[in-house]
């Protein structure tokens, strides 16, 4: 009995010690930092996904590295292509997405350059097509429904330009943001009831170009519920 209380006492501290060195372990944790479709910033570690431009912030997360030189390749590479995209060799990189699909993100760390590799788990970015439209109405009269004239919908736009023009080809209002607006007025004034013509030239993340070309209805005299898009 005595023995065997030893040898199990023995094989316990064994045991202890080596988890003990697996917790002193050198190791990296990669995560990646990016604003959501909500506009909040978020921590990735994993697959995730969002629309372009996606700016995204990689970090390395390094842990137990005191007395280590360690060595950071960050691998950037589309999904199903077998070229790499570019290698980044710092601890933490940044880096914008602008074009649509799938993209591998690999964190490949040494301890030096003699060292051994870390094992890391690879980071999937989906980067979403891209989509454009417009209503073909809007009532500018303080209302609070449809006050401003704006993008339907729009997602993964990279580049863009929209125009206001009247009936005489006189430019009334242009914006080049996909997020912005007109208020309805020119000169500080609300403009009168009728058509207008909106003109747009953007670019989507998958490469789609958009020449939109419709007309745009200023209604100050809507005020009961009800759509003013198409």
């Amino acid at each position: 009995m005595r023995i065997k209380r030893i040898f199990l006492l023995s094989l316990t501290a064994f045991l202890c010690l080596v988890v003990q060195a697996q917790n002193n372990h050198p190791g990296v944790s990669p995560s990646a930092t990016y604003i959501n479709d909500d506009g909040k910033e978020t921590e990735a570690t994993s697959d995730f996904a969002g629309q372009a431009p996606l700016a995204v912030t990689f970090r390395a997360n390094p842990y137990n590295m005191s007395g280590f030189d360690p060595i950071y390749e960050w691998h950037f590479q589309k999904d199903g292509e077998e070229t790499e995209m570019m290698v980044r060799y710092e601890e933490d990189t940044e880096y914008t997405f602008i074009e649509s699909g799938t993209f591998v993100v690999t964190l490949k760390a040494k301890t030096s350059a003699e060292g051994e590799e870390l094992p890391v788990t690879p980071i999937k970015v989906t980067v979403s097509e891209s989509k454009l439209s417009f209503p073909n109405a809007f009532s500018p009269n303080g209302d609070d429904k449809n006050p401003t004239f704006k993008a339907k919908e729009y997602q993964s736009i990279v580049e863009f330009h929209a125009y206001i023009f009247n009936r005489w080809g006189q430019k009334l209002y242009e914006w080049t943001d996909p997020a912005g607006e007109w208020d309805g007025t020119y000169n500080g004034k609300v403009v009168k009831d009728g058509t207008y013509f909106l003109l747009v030239k953007a670019k989507g993340a998958d490469g789609r170009e958009y020449n939109i070309r419709k007309d745009v209805n200023v209604l100050t005299g809507f005020t009961e519920e009800g759509r003013l898009n198409n």
